[in-house]
């Protein structure tokens, strides 16, 4: 018996390597035009498929139902691809491609380059591109953010299409949809902004939309389905349940890029968040239906391995899935004028992939901004040190990880909800917090032993950290609080809530902030709403009224952390020297020091401005003893924003348990 199994397992680390080996041996195409080539005369289509013996292409007049009015038999063609040419004008037509693959036809599936499609992505479709295009659409550019535009001068606003304007007190016109955040002038019940109206008025830089591509679990034939969308089909084609007319290609395409105009001309740019490490579908997505195993990773025995616990992970490292994942972020950019990436769960893919799509991108658009996932969600066969890992951050040029470290140090674990973090008095997390601080970076001053998760720095430079304490997964910053301190008061929550988000916001790094959170956004404990519906997930703009004086406490911190450049420093070298953590702080306090230089152009002087920054993490008021020299609140703790009557602090202040405090030297 043992022998048999000793074969058995022979055979399959067997077959896994033979895979390995003809996957290897499959031709690299080298062209620009996989897909479809439209114009007016004629329709060009290449499908790379290196396995098949014979390859259909399928033309219909709808996009789903009825039988095809063409079926066209392609040729085989350079480098393993395969080509039809259509010379007369099919636009408007939908279509479908099947391969014969060891005498067997795959199912019909799209394109996996396909740009438009329409009902739920079952049929790609052939349209003009530039009729998509909005009014003005050639003349769109990017907003400027700073006056350099450094990835630190970014502060990240994460949200979900639909969550946006769904709610009744939304004002919007067109709930849920992209032209939903196209619309300004929306107002509350109490007259407050909401949507893009509200977005511009926080003060952020970059709007970090979950994901917009055509995705598999809502179905576009109904209303009212909800799913955050981590579940690709359709990598270049926007969702259609977001468009007012999902069954016509042309309609997403264009209010897609209306939504995005209109965040371009409202002073903010728009992260795409893209999910190239899993399909939603396996054995038969139109990847494997088309070349067979080919653009996924495989364990030993030849089964599907799945670092992203969704049933598949992509295999980056090969040369046609790393092009794709290439050629489709570059189309993003290029035909939707998108300003950003989030990569999912990163940690799939191969570093040499990143810093290439990286490399790439930064040439077309120099200020574009990338991070993602320095993680996987299992694990996986390919090398971690050549993986696109928190650890290996040092080693991506131009990309960003999470850093887990000061999201759980404030808040404290997402896995164990009783856990508490340094703003909910934790105090044993004050290390995580000040590694946090300086952007995950090398520190004199910092005892890495006590750090939760990170023994060693991992960071290059500020740049290589996103700052945040919570985003879409796990339970929201409000609803972790109540469930970790179940006896805080409902005021007490609201200043541990606001003591987080000012350690972010005065953090190092790149901050980034959950949509609603500056108003204190609760999901009602669900610790994961990707399907939970409108009822769980949509923003009730009511709160911004209840909760004004955390949404103007926020809003101010924003506009401080764009004033004041000692909070958002570009380098390594700059935080080591600027940034000195007052040693002998009471249990439960951090506050540091740190400095800017502030130029008067005009006396052509240059003045060195010290400022000083300080948390309470207990729940009792604190003495805090100040360097030598006169100092005055940055009064970000005012309400309504209107500034507090200006005070003088020498030598000691009280400050209140749960809460933070900025000041700036006035004299010395």
């Amino acid at each position: 018996m043992k022998q048999i199994l000793m074969l058995m397992a022979w055979l399959a680390f067997s077959s896994a390597v033979d895979a390995q080996y003809t996957f290897d041996r499959y031709p690299t195409y080298k062209g620009s035009d996989l897909g479809l080539t439209y114009t007016p005369s004629s329709s060009v289509f290449r499908i790379w498929s290196p396995p098949a013996s014979a390859m259909e292409l399928k033309l219909y007049e709808t996009g789903t139902g009825g039988v095809a009015k063409q079926t066209i038999q392609m040729q085989k063609n350079v480098s393993g691809t395969w080509v039809a040419i259509v010379n007369r004008d099919l636009k408007g037509m939908f279509y479908t491609v099947r391969a014969n693959i060891n005498g067997r036809w795959s199912n019909e599936v799209t394109d996996p380059y396909a740009r438009a499609t329409g009902i739920n992505g079952q049929r790609a479709q052939v349209l003009d591109l530039k009729e998509t295009n909005p009014v003005g659409w050639e003349q769109d550019k990017s907003p400027n953010f700073s006056e350099k535009n450094l990835p630190t001068d970014a502060i990240i606003y994460e949200l979900h299409i639909r969550d946006a304007t769904i709610d009744e007190e939304s004002g919007a016109k067109h709930k849920g949809k992209f032209l939903g955040l196209a619309e300004t002038g929306t107002r509350n019940k109490a007259g407050l902004s909401t949507g893009l109206d509200h977005i511009k008025e926080l003060g952020v830089t970059h709007v970090h939309l979950l994901p917009f591509y055509d995705y598999n679990s809502v179905d576009e034939t109904k209303t009212g389905q909800y799913n955050w969308g981590y579940d690709p089909v359709n990598y270049n084609v926007p969702e259609g349940s977001y468009s007012t007319d999902a069954a016509d290609g042309r309609t997403r395409i264009r209010e897609l890029k209306q939504m995005i105009q209109a965040f371009h001309q409202n002073g903010l740019r728009v992260v795409m968040d893209v999910v190239y490490n899993h399909t939603a579908l396996t054995e038969t997505s139109n990847f494997n239906q088309l070349v067979p195993g080919y653009y996924y990773r495989q364990k030993p025995d030849g089964s599907f391995s799945d670092a992203t616990a969704c049933g598949n992970e992509t295999a980056s490292e090969r040369a046609m899935m790393r092009k794709f994942m290439l050629e489709s972020v570059v189309y993003w950019v290029k035909e939707y004028h998108i300003d950003g990436f989030r990569f999912d769960l990163m940690g799939v893919h191969d570093i040499e992939t990143m810093n290439l799509i990286s490399d790439t991108l930064h040439k077309i658009k120099p200020d574009i901004l990338l991070y993602g996932e320095g993680w996987t969600a299992g694990a996986s066969p390919y090398p971690e040190e050549k993986r696109a890992l928190k650890k290996n951050a040092h080693l991506l040029k131009g990309i960003a990880v999470f850093s887990d470290d000061i999201r759980d140090g404030i808040k404290g674990s997402v896995f164990d909800i009783k856990d508490r973090g340094f703003a909910t008095g934790k105090a044993a997390n004050t290390e995580s917090v000040k590694f946090g601080i300086v952007a995950s970076l090398p520190h004199r001053q910092i005892d890495m032993s006590k750090v939760n998760y990170s023994k060693e720095a991992y960071a290059s430079g500020p740049s290589n950290v996103i700052t945040y304490a919570e985003c879409h997964d796990n339970n929201v910053l409000w609803d972790k609080i109540a469930l970790s301190v179940p006896e805080a008061s409902e005021e007490e929550r609201k200043k541990m809530h606001e003591l987080a988000l000012t350690i972010v916001l005065t953090s190092q790094g790149i901050p980034f902030l959950h949509a609603g959170s500056e108003f204190l956004r609760s999901k009602f404990g669900e610790e994961n709403s990707y399907n939970k519906g409108d009822s769980v997930n949509a923003i009730r703009w009511g709160l911004k009224t209840k909760n004004k004086s955390t949404y103007f406490l926020i809003q101010k911190l924003i506009s401080s952390k764009k004033w004041h450049s000692s909070f958002r420093l570009s380098s390594a070298d700059d935080i080591l020297k600027s940034i000195q953590f007052i040693e002998n702080n009471p249990e439960g306090v951090i506050s540091y020091m740190t400095h800017e230089v502030i130029s008067n152009p005009s006396m052509k002087t240059e003045q060195k401005r010290n400022i000083f920054v300080v948390y309470n993490g207990t729940r009792n008021s604190q003495t805090i003893q100040m360097p030598k020299g006169l100092w005055m609140p940055l009064d970000v703790m005012c309400l309504e924003g209107v500034l507090s009557p200006a005070r003088i602090v020498e030598g000691a202040f009280d400050l209140a348990g749960f809460s933070g405090d900025i000041l700036v030297e006035v004299s010395r």
